[in-house]
């Protein structure tokens, strides 16, 4: 099986400019590629050299992503043959992203008990953005009639 020759495409930019360590943003696009199922298990990975290449980075931050990619069994590296999507790196990135979520979550409701609002007052402020934020999300995702 041969490596996908987009995969930087797919995951980039990655950009010094952009919030994040370089290797934090390659984490994160591999983890969303990953969880949303547009790599799936078993699809062999580049070199750390060619998405070096391809990415405009070093070596080294390519192999500090796919190391902390590789600790959260969401890839995994065989001597000899590469590194590949583990068979179930789709649910591990989504299990990471969800600890991420929750974690954001908590310190954004401890924010806004800092700021002076009650518990009550703190938990409508949540359920006010979620309801906001999930509703924009189903707009953008609901099909046009004309494109039926």
């Amino acid at each position: 099986m041969s490596v996908p020759n987009d995969i930087a495409l797919r995951i980039g930019p990655i950009s010094p400019a952009a919030s994040g360590a370089l290797y934090q943003q390659i984490v994160n696009g591999f983890k969303r590629e990953i969880g949303e199922g547009r790599l799936h298990g078993g699809t062999p990975l580049p070199s750390f050299r060619l998405l070096a290449e391809q990415l405009l980075v070093s070596i080294i931050t390519v192999r500090r992503a796919y190391e902390e990619l590789e600790r959260e069994g969401i890839i995994y590296r065989r001597q000899g043959l590469g590194t590949f999507v583990a068979t179930d790196g789709r649910k591990r990135s989504r299990e990471a992203k969800r600890r991420r979520a929750e974690a954001l979550i908590r310190s954004a409701v401890q924010e806004a008990t800092e700021s002076g609002l009650n518990p009550r007052q703190a938990r409508s402020f949540v359920n006010r953005i979620t309801s906001e934020t999930l509703s924009e999300d189903e707009t953008c995702k609901t099909p046009s009639k004309s494109a039926a």
